[in-house]
C-alpha cells in the first residue's frame, strides 16, 4: 500500500501502525497527539511538537477508517452560540435625543463573562447579520448613558488589516 499524506506529512505503513497502537492504547485525543509527536518526531522550527497538525492527522485519519479514536472529552463549542435571537419583550424606541439629553457617555470595556453575554446578546438580538465570534485580538464596548446600554460595539484584528474602500 501507497503511503498516506495528511497535512503535507507523508505516512509510511510503519508510521500508521505507530499511531494505530497510540491510538488503541492512550485514553485522551490530547494524550495521543502529544504521544504521536514524540514518536514520529514532529517539531515545528522552534523546536516545539506540532500537536494541533497531529492532532487535525488524527481526526482525517479516523474519518477515512484508518484508525479509532476515545470519544472527545468536550465539544468543540460550535453551536453553542446563538447567532440571532428575537427580541425579548417590545423593541427599543429609537434614541432621537441630542447628545445633551443623552447626558453623559461612558465607554463600558467588554471585560467580564457577564458583560460579554450582553454584549453577544445585544449583537444577536439587534445586529442585522447577527452574532459571529471574532477572530483574532479584539475589544469590544458597551456604550453607556444614563439611558442605559445605546450601543454595542466591536473591533476586530481583522478590521485594523483592511484597507479604505474608495
Amino acid at each position: 500500500m501507497a503511503p498516506r499524506r495528511y497535512c503535507g506529512r507523508e505516512l509510511s505503513q510503519a508510521d500508521l501502525a505507530v499511531l494505530r497502537g497510540l491510538a488503541a492504547t492512550l485514553p485522551t485525543r490530547t494524550a495521543i497527539a502529544a504521544a504521536a509527536c514524540a514518536a514520529l518526531g514532529w517539531r515545528g522550527c522552534d523546536g516545539r511538537p506540532q500537536e494541533m497538525s497531529a492532532r487535525v492527522v488524527l481526526l482525517r485519519m479516523a474519518a477515512d477508517g484508518l484508525l479509532t479514536l476515545p470519544a472527545p472529552r468536550n465539544g468543540n463549542g460550535n453551536g453553542r452560540l446563538v447567532r440571532r435571537m428575537a427580541p425579548v419583550g417590545e423593541p427599543p424606541a429609537a434614541l432621537a435625543v441630542s447628545l445633551a439629553e443623552l447626558g453623559d457617555v461612558e465607554l463600558v470595556l467588554v471585560d467580564s463573562p457577564a458583560s460579554s453575554r450582553r454584549w453577544r446578546t445585544l449583537i444577536a438580538t439587534h445586529h442585522y447579520l447577527g452574532y459571529a465570534p471574532f477572530a483574532g485580538a479584539q475589544l469590544r464596548y458597551l456604550v453607556e448613558s444614563s439611558r442605559g446600554t445605546v450601543a454595542a460595539l466591536g473591533f476586530a484584528a481583522s478590521a485594523w488589516k483592511c484597507a479604505a474602500r474608495g
